[in-house]
């Protein structure tokens, strides 16, 4: 590269933000087949996709990278299949720009209409994560917004893959290739510069560890949303169905561990501890889960692993003691805290100090207790007798998501078209003055 990283990138943004223009003026006939011809292209080339995306895994491999990071990095045709699914969708979805929000005559016989417009150019940083590629690229010109993408280095191939398949598309619809752009550098600074490009970006959202997010809510100049991390909770009341319960704690935390909706911690009421958790223990044991637990926890173990002739499948030989930093810890593996509480008080409390505002669940037969967890839990989606796994745009019905917030905001939780809108007020008037 001859240019400066700083250099590279603001000519990147300005190329992406002129493209925000038209694009924010095309009708939703024109948004709606962008879209549908990105999954469309994405379909057809996902071979290319594919051997990116295996070169990104290899090199993944060799470098030892943890079973969290590969799972979130790995692309294999079913995925690629649900990217398209969700621009299908997306394609779906009504036109989220041109809403008319409000409208009334105000007291000077003004006709005031307040409608959706387009932000304008949102930038987004991610991890190893490329089908968040599709998903942003989707949502931005979905909303008549342009993207410029910043993906993570581990998934440097894939993303490009993707977005250069994306860009065609939307390109062959008569708008600006430019409206999809990416950062095609593994050069740590190009974050930093385009975090600086106030005036020419309009967002910018991160997507990705607790360190990425606290750095660009940190460093930049640019406003930004903020997805946050999942160190979500199960919380077993003593009025809970076993069997429910189990199959809940399970589908949580092993579904797919490297997603930030899994889930971290269990808390189970000390009333039920001594019959429930030795089952509980024994299913995540067989799964492969190690449990950081308390004493009480600890105690359960030993009593689910008493007689065991499968000494290393026994819940005692997955169990080391928790340490405080555990309880706020999203391992994005197969590893769970597990604390004993007195009552729906110490669980409530304890979820909302440790949580981080992203995805909570109670499993309960008591309906007043189910109701006051959802009421004073805060987080941005909070579950009565389900698993967290399902906070997630396509399962809300908002077709692909671009992240999960946990702010309050602008957006909080599952986020898609709607939040990539603003408004301005139009105005009519027949020749009023103010006086």
């Amino acid at each position: 590269m001859t240019q400066s990283i700083e250099a590279y990138v603001e000519g990147l943004a300005r190329a992406a933000k002129a493209a925000s223009r038209p694009l924010g003026f095309a009708s939703d006939a024109v948004r709606q087949a962008a879209v549908r011809g990105m999954a469309a292209a994405l379909r057809e080339h996902a071979a290319e996709v594919l051997a990116a995306n295996e070169r990104d895994m290899e090199a993944a491999r060799a470098k030892g990278t943890d079973a969290g990071l590969l799972d979130r990095l790995l692309l294999t045709p079913e995925r690629m299949e649900a990217m398209v699914a969700g621009l299908e969708a997306l394609a779906d979805l009504p036109d989220p720009v041109g809403r008319v929000l409000e409208h009334r005559t105000i007291s000077c016989g003004l006709d005031l209409t307040k409608v959706s417009v387009p932000l304008g150019l949102v930038a987004m940083v991610y991890e190893a994560r490329p089908n968040v590629t599709a998903d942003a690229a989707g949502i931005c010109i979905r909303t008549g917004n342009a993207c410029i993408l910043r993906g993570g280095s581990l998934a440097e191939r894939s993303c490009a893959a993707i977005a250069h398949v994306l860009a065609d598309a939307v390109a062959a619809t008569g708008l600006p290739r430019d409206a999809v752009s990416i950062i095609e550098t593994p050069d740590r600074a190009a974050t930093g510069a385009l975090m600086a490009q106030r005036g020419v970006v309009d967002v910018l959202i991160p997507r990705g560890g607790a360190g990425l997010i606290q750095r660009c809510v940190r460093e930049s100049l640019v406003p930004v949303i903020e997805t946050g991390t999942g160190n979500c909770h199960i919380y077993v009341h003593r009025s809970a169905d076993f069997d429910r319960a189990r199959a809940i704690i399970l589908n949580a935390k092993t579904q797919r561990v490297g997603v930030c909706n899994a889930a971290e911690s269990l808390l189970v009421d000390n009333e039920i501890a001594p019959d429930f958790l030795p089952l509980a223990l024994s299913d995540l044991a067989r799964a492969g889960v190690l449990v950081h637990g308390d004493a009480a926890t600890r105690g359960a173990a030993v009593a689910a692993s008493a007689g065991r002739a499968d000494a290393e499948d026994s819940p005692l030989s997955h169990f080391v003691p928790a340490t405080d930093e555990d309880w706020g810890r999203e391992y994005l593996a197969l590893e769970m805290s597990v604390k004993v509480v007195a009552d729906e008080d110490e669980a409530i409390a304890h979820v909302n100090r440790y949580g981080t505002g992203h995805s909570e669940a109670i499993v309960a037969e008591d309906g007043e207790v189910c109701e006051r967890f959802l009421s004073e839990v805060d987080a941005a989606a909070v579950y009565a007798n389900a698993s967290t796994r399902f906070t997630d745009g396509a399962e809300f019905g908002l077709g692909a998501e671009i992240g999960i917030s946990t702010q309050k905001l602008h957006a909080r939780g599952p986020f898609a078209a709607e939040a990539l809108t603003t408004w301005k007020y139009q105005v009519r008037g027949t020749g009023q003055v103010r006086p």
